[in-house]
């Protein structure tokens, strides 16, 4: 049987499928797999720890020592998604209902899918459309991986009054030691980078699955929808912020549009949050859920948008000046 090629063809299959095949089991048949010992602390009450263990082996993956053109157009890539994200954020805070939710979206699903982007894919635009400096600027695109930046929002948000609580500074250490101890052992040594790589791969479905299992049918039901919408939102807005910040500063605008979407591994953002303040455990179900539908829905969406852009630089006569010769 061919799992992994079945599973690779479906947009962001290695984090959905299992997610989705969780939370059916945990909608008809919630006993199943709480049986104890190794089975129930895998496959149910696992996920912070393989979320943990994720985020370690993701930190590895951010090189420090990037500089250079790289490290200004990955700053400005991920200053442009943050930001965008918590404008957002901020205003589906301001205006949500009496449910907590905007337009159907939890707020701290709008943060995390919008702060966050799938690496996979923007390496794959860049890789045909880009140059080596902009292949480069991942590894500090690289920090948008995981809960960090939703976390600065957030506590941003508390001190603004538009949330419950701040994240207090064990808070933060606690979710981000991982990922420091990871950034440390990979710049320290390229082998044990590419060592930890292999893991990030590996955690995803693992972790997705766990987490799944606190999730029942009817949240992926109430939530499908509005993470469509919320990946809508995320190719459109915040790849349009991104292909028109590039442009304006004389870079290829596509390699701006390329960081519109929202990776797997920003499913483990809301419990990860949730976990490190209470005060967000309520909507971190349903966030979970809208966050795994803005992943497919940005995996399908975006290289149409990035083909749809590029004819029109190529009706323009332009895209020739921003692509020229690949270095």
């Amino acid at each position: 049987m061919k799992i992994k090629a079945t599973l690779d063809r479906i947009p962001g299959g290695m984090m959905v499928v299992p997610l989705l095949l969780a939370a059916l089991i945990n909608t008809f048949a919630p006993n199943l797999l709480r049986i104890g010992n190794f089975t129930q602390a895998l496959f149910v009450d696992g996920s912070n720890t393989l979320i943990a263990l994720f985020l370690l082996c993701a930190g590895a993956q951010i090189n420090v020592r990037s500089v250079g053109v790289s490290l200004g157009k990955g700053a400005t890539l991920l200053g442009v998604k943050w930001l965008v994200a918590a404008i957002i954020g901020c205003i589906a805070y301001l205006f949500a209902g009496a449910n907590g939710l905007f337009l159907g979206l939890a707020p701290i699903a709008i943060i995390a899918a919008m702060s966050n982007s799938n690496g996979g894919l923007y390496m794959a635009i860049v890789g045909q459309y880009g140059k080596s400096d902009d292949k480069a600027a991942y590894s500090i695109l690289a920090l948008n991986d995981g809960p960090f930046l939703t976390m600065v929002a957030l506590s941003i948000f508390g001190a603004m009054g538009f949330v419950d609580g701040l994240f207090s500074v064990q808070s933060f250490i606690s979710v981000l030691l991982p990922i420091v101890v990871g950034m440390v052992l990979g710049n320290l040594d390229h082998d044990m980078r590419d060592f930890f790589a292999k893991g990030s791969d590996m955690l995803i479905p693992f972790f997705a699955f766990a987490l799944g299992m606190s999730i029942d049918f009817k949240s992926i039901v109430d939530g499908g929808l509005a993470g469509i919408l919320l990946g809508l939102m995320t190719v459109f807005i915040t790849g349009t912020a991104g292909y028109f910040v590039f442009k304006l500063i004389g870079w290829n605008p596509i390699v701006g549009a390329s960081e519109g979407s929202t990776a797997g591994n920003a499913v483990a953002t809301p419990a990860a949050i949730a976990t490190a303040n209470a005060a967000f455990l309520p909507l971190a179900k349903i966030a979970t859920v809208q966050v795994a539908a803005s992943t497919v829905t940005t995996a399908i969406l975006l290289p149409l948008y990035i083909a749809f852009l590029v004819k029109r630089l190529e009706k323009k006569g332009k895209l020739a000046k921003y692509i020229g010769e690949k270095n």
